[in-house]
């Protein structure tokens, strides 16, 4: 997957140091995937939350945050839309953002 706005992930991890290694794992891992489409991000990941416009929602580090991603499957593109606490998730619209 190519994934769009790293830098998100890594203004984050710069912000909040407790979470750098869990991100950096989930972006090498999802980097080298082909997502394919909903089913399959389920297959790999359980816990994620597949949402309304191809959004998936991502339990990070041992979930205390969550990563909202956006996927174009057909392209394999990934857009960062947010990273955060629980607290900062529940203010947001993750099908929106």
């Amino acid at each position: 997957m190519r994934i769009i706005a790293k830098k998100i992930l890594r203004d984050f991890w710069k912000k909040l140091g407790d979470v750098e290694q869990s991100l950096k794992s989930w972006y090498r891992e999802t980097r080298k995937s082909e997502w394919k489409n909903p089913a399959y991000v389920k297959r790999i990941y359980p816990g994620a939350s597949i949402i309304a416009d191809n959004r998936v929602v991502f339990n990070i580090k041992g979930n205390n945050y969550r990563l909202v991603v956006k996927v174009n499957y057909d392209f394999k593109l990934l857009w960062i839309r947010f990273i955060g606490t629980h607290k900062e998730y529940d203010k947001i619209n993750a099908e929106k953002i």
